[in-house]
């Protein structure tokens, strides 16, 4: 490329600013942005960072509004993941009582889906006037967004059985639509933990308690890393970044537009691009910091 580079720009000094400059300013500009890719995935140098992920999102405070707001949240997440050439699959879905969701967990697959996405974990704040409210009054709303790495199989989880309560229900769609009538959907709980996994979106119940399985070594395999990073001052900051009251990234609709990620001062006026998906730029600035 060296080689044709310098062919270029000889060229170009002979041309005085044609066709060949455009040229020649295009192949730098795909050297330039090939080069920065590669020097951030150098920086995401964790064993876990090249992963696949799995995203919840979870409404806070807020009710109705704070369910939309998941939905919104479940597309911008789509959209960026399209965008990047990632694949999603929804792994369970619990449509909102009358609008949004009650919560969506998702699994986005492709190299490095981690490691960007980790960025997105903790509570996210919209400020807007409310769709909801015949008065058209400004609601504030919270979301928490949970992201783990996918656990290979060949990464050793040791789970006793003993240990689960493994409970069935029926699983639904979108909008409340079933999608089969039969008690296929499943939830584990990891009592010692608490945590709580549940998948519904393939008809077999073996299928989905199969998936869950995964999604709980993922759970634990984070906690062991989170237990870890305690051993070096990291886990507090961690806690408060996924703590409701502690907002990561405000979204305001009104009185301004405006996207601003409290941890880095990162901010455009651009909300709509940005709940289209367009969101490296805070991505790419909070890994950065950490990373310094």
């Amino acid at each position: 490329m060296k080689d044709d580079t310098n062919t270029l720009i000889e060229l170009a000094e002979e041309d005085g600013g044609g066709d060949l400059t455009a040229e020649l300013g295009s192949v730098l500009k795909e050297f330039s942005d090939g080069l920065e890719d590669l020097e951030f995935k150098r920086m995401l140098g964790k064993e876990e960072d090249v992963k696949d992920a799995i995203l919840a999102i979870n409404p806070g405070a807020g009710g109705t509004e704070a369910q939309d707001w998941v939905e919104m949240l479940l597309r911008m997440y789509e959209h960026w993941a399209s965008d990047s050439g990632f694949e999603t699959a929804i792994l369970d879905y619990q449509a909102g009582d009358e609008a949004g969701i009650k919560s969506v967990t998702i699994e986005v697959k492709g190299e490095y889906a981690y490691g960007y996405l980790k960025a997105e974990a903790g509570v996210h704040r919209l400020v807007r006037l409310s769709p909801f409210d015949s008065a058209n009054r400004r609601h504030t709303s919270f979301a928490s967004v949970f992201v783990y790495p996918q656990v290979d199989e060949d990464i050793e989880i040791e789970i006793d059985t003993s240990d689960l309560r493994i409970d069935t229900y029926r699983a639904s769609g979108a909008g409340g639509q079933h999608v089969n009538k039969t008690d296929s959907a499943i939830r584990i709980t990891h009592e010692p933990t608490g945590i709580v996994v549940q998948c519904q979106n393939e008809r077999s119940q073996h299928k989905n308690k199969a998936t869950a399985m995964k999604m709980l070594k993922a759970r634990l395999y984070t906690l062991k890393l989170e237990e870890q990073a305690s051993k070096m001052k990291e886990m507090e900051s961690t806690k408060q970044e996924i703590g409701f009251g502690s907002q990561i990234r405000s979204y305001v609709f009104h009185p301004y537009n405006m996207v601003k990620d409290h941890r880095t001062g990162t901010e455009t006026g651009n909300v709509q691009a940005v709940m289209n998906g367009k969101i490296d730029l805070f991505i790419k600035s909070f890994l950065l910091n950490k990373t310094g």
